[in-house]
């Protein structure tokens, strides 16, 4: 398993991710959604009520008290519904879907729910470049949201995730029970572009690109922090002028692409809205925090290639330009043909799960 400094750059941070914001105020109060519960599971873009007001929550949460953890946002005070409970059942009705946050030049396929600026909700109607929901009615349709939602794009699963949870199981049969389907799908909210961009083929083929190199970072989503211990203080930068301030020897490799060095916790941090760099345990803690984080990789950073992995799908440039930008001469250009020719076999493993040709370009 490759281990490796995850290079980042302050300029990447103007592909920002898609974190969900709260609606905009109103005179009146909304009505409130399903009381909140305890026991269950909430993933990013779900609302529950609490104590007469309603949240929503940012990515998965279990038994997070709204108002108390930073997961929920709050959206007001809300009046009638199912009430603000303190917890328990609460089935009623309610804002519940798994809607994106709308952003202008993000891709969309048909059956995406996204949350407009003006706090309501549409479902495309066709697959689209990001038009404005309000100006392309060919395109976007208004939506009650009030069901599973459009998720982070693609098709093939109830998830709205173009791998269903069964395949993901299949990919990883040994998997750690840290490395939750819910978590990844929690995790898709902040990068709706990830797996939905070109078409259904398309789709896929990132989907499993993504998995492929994850397979291979991980030991199979088996390691969640770097083995070799005697690393960890080699990732502090000092020289940064926030340095390191959750300690010399915190930010080693970590997550599905072992997130590492602590400016890299801090340009995935300001990204994804979460303050990483002084709590980069977040990352080996919650399940979705940790596939944000690769996802962040996936969608923003070049590494040591030419292009994100994401336009290295999207552009059709293949899976050995993937490869390239994780780990680069490291592996590629004959650095190791027994390391690339592992992702290449997993990539199409997946692929073959998903139903998709591989593509050509496997290599680097």
């Amino acid at each position: 398993m490759s281990r490796k400094s995850l290079l980042a750059s302050l300029a990447a941070l103007a592909v920002a991710a898609a974190v969900i914001v709260p609606f905009a105020s109103s005179a009146s109060a909304a009505t409130c959604a399903a009381a909140w519960s305890s026991s269950a599971v909430y993933t990013g873009g779900q609302s529950a009520s609490y104590n007469g007001r309603n949240y929503l929550a940012r990515w998965w949460t279990q038994n997070e008290t709204p108002g108390r953890a930073e997961v929920w946002t709050d959206q007001g005070a809300c009046t009638g519904g199912s009430g603000g409970g303190n917890g328990g059942g609460g089935t009623g009705g309610g804002t519940t879907c798994n809607a994106v946050t709308w952003s202008a030049g993000t891709w969309y396929t048909a059956g995406t729910v996204v949350r407009y600026t003006d706090g309501k909700y549409y479902v495309a109607e066709h697959d689209n470049p990001g038009y404005d929901p309000l100006i392309s009615t060919w395109y976007w349709d208004p939506t009650t949201c009030s069901g599973t939602g459009g998720g982070g794009g693609g098709g093939g699963s109830t998830s709205g995730f173009v791998v269903s949870e069964a395949q993901f199981n299949q990919m990883f049969p040994s998997r750690n029970g840290f490395y939750t389907y819910q978590g990844l799908v929690a995790a898709l909210s902040a990068y709706p572009q990830f797996a939905s961009a070109g078409g259904a083929t398309i789709a896929k083929q990132e989907a499993a690109a993504f998995l492929a190199n994850v397979d291979h970072e991980t030991g199979g989503l088996v390691y969640i922090k770097e083995i070799n211990t005697a690393n960890y203080p080699h990732y502090c930068d000092a020289g940064q002028p926030y340095g390191c301030p959750a300690g010399q020897a915190a930010y080693y490799g970590r997550g599905p692409i072992q997130l590492s060095w602590n400016f890299n916790y801090k340009a995935a941090g300001d990204a994804l809205g979460i303050d990483l760099l002084r709590n980069p345990y977040l990352v080996e803690q919650d399940s979705a925090v940790a596939w944000k984080t690769a996802l962040w990789y996936w969608n923003t950073q070049s590494g040591p290639g030419t292009m994100t992995p994401h336009a290295a799908m999207v552009n059709q440039r293949g899976f050995g330009e993937t490869i390239r930008s994780i780990n680069g001469s490291i592996e590629c250009n004959g650095g190791n043909p027994a390391q690339v020719q592992s992702r290449v076999a997993k990539y199409q493993q997946f692929t073959s799960l998903l139903g998709v040709a591989p593509g050509g370009n496997l290599s680097c």
